[in-house]
């Protein structure tokens, strides 16, 4: 790529980066760590629970970037899709299957299953934690999955004259909540619980189509009237309901019907999406470098990053801290039997709550980092 191409490029880039879709995917990956952590750092003091709404925020941020040109070409599409998120995602599984094999051969631990053709090419699809390491990134074969479906299902519906958005949408839910109900019932278990969770988030991938389409240009109520609704009504939800939140990978925890999951899916991204208008300058053209512009547009440009390592990332963070639990006298109650079996052990020095932070900065900072070396040991290669 010659050097005027090279500017070509990142000036196409950045006229086609949405600053407000990029804070609210920044907000999206922060909440996904925060969350694993138990942080509750933005959930306003727990009236939007994460677990109400930030997997399904993914769906609505992809679903809104969908475009209808790529019915054109759908061959192309696939090819795309299948690139950027599955070639990485398998050449990292293999990585992680590396790791926790050294780990349960040299580190005394317990965790992950072992390497074979299943858990390379088909546990990723039935659940995503076959080697533990690398689990959050469940998401990505799932993504890719319900843009295939959204993707055929177009094509049907352009054949016959069907592409209407409310159509798509109210289709959509009620699919959606009828697995919500079976899992209510106790049927959505096993191999069940892998169309389960395609099905229950595929209408959050058109939420994202039908709030580009129908509703962002209509979206103009001023702030205070607007968090006044979108605020009443999660109070009201919090009030009534027996708990918001559920689990989006195991199809569980749904304890208040069908349709409050969806709710709680429409008031947490309401929320956060005008946060993200109200935060866009900050993100500017202008903004770069070691800003917290900068910094906030590198995060939303690789939010893939950190979905594959941030649990590593709080691996690591516990082996710092079990070390000196080993070498020193410090971390007397430091639990390393947890440490070496259980992934959702997190260790908070002198009980500190406040220590989630360096989990979450861990978790956020350190797979950008490895992005970071990753993309300039790329372009070196590039440019010889």
């Amino acid at each position: 790529m010659t050097h005027m191409s090279y500017i070509s490029h990142t000036e196409e880039k950045e006229k086609a980066y949405n600053v407000t879709f990029g804070i609210l995917s920044a907000l999206a990956i922060i909440m996904i760590v925060a969350g694993h952590v138990g942080y509750d750092l933005l959930t306003v003091g727990g009236l939007f629970p994460y677990y109400s709404f930030h997997v399904p925020l993914f769906l609505f941020i992809s679903g809104y970037f969908y475009r209808a040109e790529e019915e054109e070409h759908p061959l192309i599409y696939i090819k795309k899709k299948a690139k950027r998120l599955l070639l990485p995602y398998f050449i990292w599984n293999l990585i992680y299957g590396l790791v926790a094999w050294a780990l349960r051969a040299c580190g005394g631990f317990e965790m992950g299953e072992a390497i074979s053709l299943k858990t390379l090419f088909v546990s990723p699809f039935l659940n995503g934690y076959q080697f533990i390491y690398n689990y959050a990134a469940w998401f990505v074969p799932v993504l890719f999955l319900i843009e295939m479906m959204n993707l055929c299902m177009r094509l049907i519906l352009r054949k016959l004259r069907l592409q209407y958005e409310w159509l798509i949408l109210a289709g959509s839910l009620a699919v959606g909540m009828a697995v919500v109900q079976l899992a209510i019932g106790g049927h959505v278990w096993g191999l069940y619980k892998t169309p389960g969770r395609i099905l229950f988030l595929y209408p959050c991938f058109q939420m994202g189509q039908f709030y580009k389409k129908k509703l962002e240009d209509r979206d103009t109520l001023r702030n205070v009237p607007y968090f006044a609704v979108v605020i009443g009504a999660q109070l009201v939800l919090s009030l009534c309901c027996n708990g918001l939140a559920y689990s989006s990978v195991w199809c569980t925890g749904f304890a208040n019907g069908p349709v409050i999951p969806y709710v709680t899916v429409v008031s947490g991204i309401a929320f956060w999406l005008r946060v993200a208008r109200i935060l866009s300058p900050l993100c500017g053209r202008q903004q770069s470098g070691m800003t917290a512009g900068g910094f906030f547009r590198y995060l939303s440009r690789n939010t893939y990053a950190v979905m594959m390592h941030h649990v590593m990332a709080f691996m690591l963070i516990k082996g710092i801290l079990a070390g000196i639990a080993a070498h020193t006298g410090f971390l007397a109650d430091f639990d390393f039997v947890r440490f070496h079996t259980d992934i959702d052990y997190y260790y908070l020095v002198r009980g500190a709550e406040t220590f989630q932070m360096v989990y979450l900065a861990a978790g956020v900072v350190l797979p950008l980092l490895l992005q970071k070396g990753i993309s300039l040991i790329v372009s070196q290669f590039g440019r010889t």
